[in-house]
């Protein structure tokens, strides 16, 4: 199940900063005066909201700082737009990196054009993705240029929480540090002769906990970068708003009222976990403990672990080795242990543990990748239900689980179904994502074409 867009990183102090194009023609965006920076309490700095804010609206858009595709997304999408595309055209000097067409190349050539070299220097490996982020970090910290999505806070303001990270995370950044310079040995030769402030191990302390995935429409995971004004933002695990992607670009959105002077808050997590398994994941990588009140009263906790143990921890196991299958035979094998599994544990798990509802997430991913179109909707209807309960209100995830379904009704001729699915999505997206955002574009046509087909019938 793919995650929300999530914080990797924070503003300091007990939430630090936190699971995405250099500066672009527009930078970073806002309604004047929506925003503003403050200290809050326990927390360090954070972002305000200066009048009374609806649910549905844009605070900010941004471009990144700096960006990467993912190394499973590699020749999947471009390396500039970051859409999805079956006829890329690479890069002729690294061979590695690759565009829609030549506007792309070109918009992107300043971001890559320094890594080229180092990236056909390393072949045939290739850096991690915060390996090759982080080179493009140093390049763009030489090249000294202004970027706007640091209008609120810029890179050099960002906290690393270093002194409370532990001797294990410091030695895995260490060695993060070590890959980099060799990474970059064709472009820089020696980092001692570097400035003070490009420090490898402290821009890896600083990546750790305030880039952000990157995801598509669709909620996959594409990319990852740094939008040093966000990492503004503190976590909450009921919050009031949510960051969804439009390409490269960032939108911060409102999903709950917000009132003047109230802090505004995101999931720097996926929420789909325990208590405790959140609260050690925000520990580790972001070193603070969240107390607020899902956390207090261990909301939902009873039912997202509900069934025997034996049997959701084998589907725990199994959903855990899922790994980015790209062949038919992959997606075979996949849907075959999971259909053993779910045939199995019919009456031993409800399908609101969480394992379990991952399991039917990804057996409707396996059976859309193998175009079994009515197997995928009898998954993604199970789905639905345990949706609403663990995401309620305006969520993204479940705009685009509805639409998904909607969609597998609609493949089935099931157009009354369809449409009141279709209308489900579009009551939450137009909230989560905005009238004006390519996947609602898609979702408004879909829903058009059931609506013309009905009138028909």
């Amino acid at each position: 199940m793919a995650a929300a867009a999530s914080r990797h990183g924070g503003s300091g102090g007990r939430s630090g900063r936190t699971l995405l194009s250099a500066c672009g023609r527009t930078g970073g965006r806002m309604e004047p005066g929506v925003l503003e920076r403050f200290l809050s309490p326990g927390k360090g700095s954070g972002l305000r909201a200066r009048r009374r804010v609806r649910p549905g609206e844009l605070l900010y858009r941004a471009e990144p700082f700096a960006y990467v595709v993912t190394k499973q997304q590699l020749g999947s999408v471009c390396e500039h737009c970051l859409r999805r595309n079956e006829h890329l055209h690479r890069c002729s000097q690294c061979k590695v990196a690759k565009y829609c067409g030549k506007s792309c190349q070109k918009e992107a050539w300043l971001d890559h054009k320094q890594e080229c070299r180092c990236l056909k220097s390393t072949e045939p490996n290739f850096p991690p993705d915060s390996v090759r982020l982080a080179g493009r970090i140093v390049f763009k910290l030489l090249r000294q240029s202004v970027c706007h999505s640091e209008r609120l806070y810029s890179f050099s303001d960002l906290q690393s929480n270093i002194e409370q990270l532990s001797e294990e995370m410091k030695d895995g950044l260490r060695h993060l540090a070590r890959t980099l310079q060799l990474y970059l040995k064709a472009e820089i030769q020696d980092a001692s002769h570097l400035p003070p402030a490009i420090d490898f191990f402290q821009i890896f302390t600083k990546v750790t906990c305030n880039c952000f995935t990157i995801s598509n429409g669709e909620m996959q995971d594409v990319g990852v970068g740094l939008y040093p004004s966000m990492s503004l933002l503190n976590h909450s695990c009921n919050p009031n708003c949510v960051i969804v992607f439009e390409g490269y670009q960032l939108l911060l959105r409102s999903v709950q009222e917000i009132q003047t002077g109230e802090e505004l808050t995101i999931s720097y997590i996926e929420s789909l976990m325990p208590t405790s398994e959140r609260q050690k994941q925000l520990l580790r990588q972001y070193c603070f403990e969240c107390d607020c009140l899902f956390c207090q009263n261990q909301e939902k906790d009873a039912e997202k672990l509900a069934g025997e143990e034996n049997a959701w921890k084998e589907v725990k196991d199994a959903v855990n080795e899922v790994r980015y299958p790209k062949s038919k035979e992959e997606w075979e094998q996949i849907l075959a242990r999971f259909q053993k599994l779910l045939s199995h544990n019919t009456g031993h798990l409800p399908d609101t543990n969480i394992y379990q509802l991952k399991m039917l997430d990804c057996a409707m991913d396996a059976c859309i990748n193998l175009e079994s179109w009515e197997e995928a909707l009898s998954y993604g209807s199970r789905t639905l239900g345990p949706y609403s309960l663990y995401y309620p209100g305006f969520h993204p995830l479940r705009a685009v689980q509805l639409m998904r379904v909607g969609k597998l009704q609609y493949s089935q001729d099931m157009f009354p179904q369809a449409l009141e699915t279709l209308k489900q999505a579009y009551n939450i997206m137009k909230v989560t994502h905005g009238t004006d955002h390519s996947l609602m574009q898609a979702l408004m046509e879909i829903k058009e074409q059931c609506e013309a087909i009905m009138r028909i019938q």
